[in-house]
C-alpha cells in the first residue's frame, strides 16, 4: 500500500476531491496547512501599508490506496492541481506497513 501525501492551492480541493472520486478512491484526509516553497511568501498593500505574508495558505491531501491504483491517483492529482503557475504544489509518496480499521480491526487492504 502506498500513502500520497499532495500539498495543494486550497482553491484546487474540490477538483482533486472529484478526480480522486471518480478513479474510484473512497477516503481521504484534508488538512488546512500554511507553508512556502521557492516563492517564499508575498508582499501584499493594506491601508497603505505594505506587509510580507511569508506562509500562504495551503491544503494537505493525504490519501492511503493499494499499490496497483497509486499512480493513477498520482496522474489525477497532478492533473487536477495543476495551474500552470509557481506554488502549484507538492506530491509525496510512502510506503505503508499496515492499515488497521479500528471499529472492526480488519487489516491491510481490506482496511483502506
Amino acid at each position: 500500500m502506498k500513502k500520497i501525501e499532495a500539498i495543494i492551492k486550497p482553491f484546487k480541493l474540490d477538483e482533486v476531491k472529484d478526480a480522486l472520486h471518480e478513479i474510484g478512491l473512497q477516503g481521504l484526509t484534508v488538512v488546512e496547512a500554511k507553508g512556502f516553497g521557492r516563492q517564499k511568501g508575498h508582499t501584499e498593500l493594506y491601508r497603505g501599508a505594505e506587509y510580507v505574508v511569508d506562509f500562504l495558505p495551503k491544503v494537505k491531501i493525504e490519501v492511503v490506496c493499494a499499490d496497483g491504483l497509486a499512480e493513477r491517483a498520482i496522474e489525477a492529482i497532478q492533473a487536477a492541481a495543476r495551474t500552470g503557475r509557481i506554488g502549484d504544489g507538492k506530491i509525496f509518496v510512502s510506503d505503508v506497513q499496515e492499515v488497521i480499521r479500528i471499529r472492526t480491526g480488519e487489516r491491510g487492504e481490506e482496511a483502506v
